[in-house]
């Protein structure tokens, strides 16, 4: 192995009972890559998603994250390891406050990169270093400004409308401080304004990471993917740029929905 790949998958299958939902899935992500994951609805891209970020088992293959062996762990241990999610439905704490959510998550990634040796310190003295620190709280004003959430900052993360909850949800997963993050449709739900303003942050904010991200808009994925792979029936059927993916004929047939055309004679 290469830890020049942030995210590598080996014949990852998943079945579902007699249904074969992942059907030995090969895929790599380039560390600092933005990897797009298309495909059609029950092509299984959040099952997939689901393996990778240890919320299901794989009934064969092999993950590896920056390298190393990740096949079969916990999401806390890869958290720990530095996988980071967002989610199709937003999770959020709801009674806590917008800021409270992105201050909450660059402490958890502020800890886990600065415990070190110091890993069994008291959890106190985590909570009094993170509730007096002015970097936090500086840098959690700043993820809130970028998303356009500063003016809710005090509101109760539940009492946000649909579309600032997911723009909350990915700022949390950015917060944590995750090398590599996977990102379930980060888009849904918005409108057109709210899904332009997701696209340029993360084009900003994913400096330095990794991104496999999962995308129905193919302007989005345009925007904002190097590559593009195509799941289709539980296995990836291309991988290449957005602009070859969008004039490859299978992809169109497969997932586009367009016969791909006959040559003539």
């Amino acid at each position: 192995m290469t830890t020049a790949h942030a995210l590598r998958l080996e014949g990852v299958t998943r079945r579902f009972g007699a249904a074969r939902i992942l059907n030995g899935v090969d895929l790599s992500v380039a560390a600092g890559e933005r990897h797009a994951l298309i495909g059609p609805n029950g092509a299984g891209k959040s099952t997939l998603f689901n393996v990778i970020g240890g919320t299901l088992r794989l009934d064969a293959g092999r993950v590896w994250l920056d390298g190393t062996d990740v096949t079969g762990h916990r999401p806390h241990v890869l958290a720990r390891a530095g996988l980071g999610r967002s989610f199709q439905t937003t999770r959020v704490f709801a009674r806590q406050s917008v800021f409270e959510n992105v201050r909450c998550a660059l402490w958890c990634g502020e800890v886990t990169m600065r415990a070190g040796a110091n890993a069994r310190a008291p959890f106190a003295k985590w909570m009094r270093w993170w509730r007096r620190s002015p970097e936090i709280e500086a840098r959690a004003w700043e993820v809130l400004v970028d998303l356009g959430l500063e003016q809710a900052a005090h509101s109760p993360a539940g009492a946000l409308e649909y579309g600032a909850q997911r723009r909350l949800d990915l700022g949390i997963a950015w917060a944590s401080g995750a090398r590599t993050l996977l990102l379930d449709e980060p888009t849904a739900g918005m409108n057109r304004d709210e899904a332009a303003q997701v696209i340029s942050w993360l084009q900003r904010a994913s400096a330095g990471k990794t991104v496999l991200v999962i995308e129905h808009d193919m302007d989005a994925v345009q925007a904002l993917a190097d590559r593009v792979s195509v799941l289709v029936r539980g296995r990836i059927v291309a991988t290449d740029t957005p602009d070859r993916i969008r004039a490859d004929a299978r992809v169109r047939e497969a997932y586009l929905g367009a016969p791909a055309a006959k040559e003539r004679p």
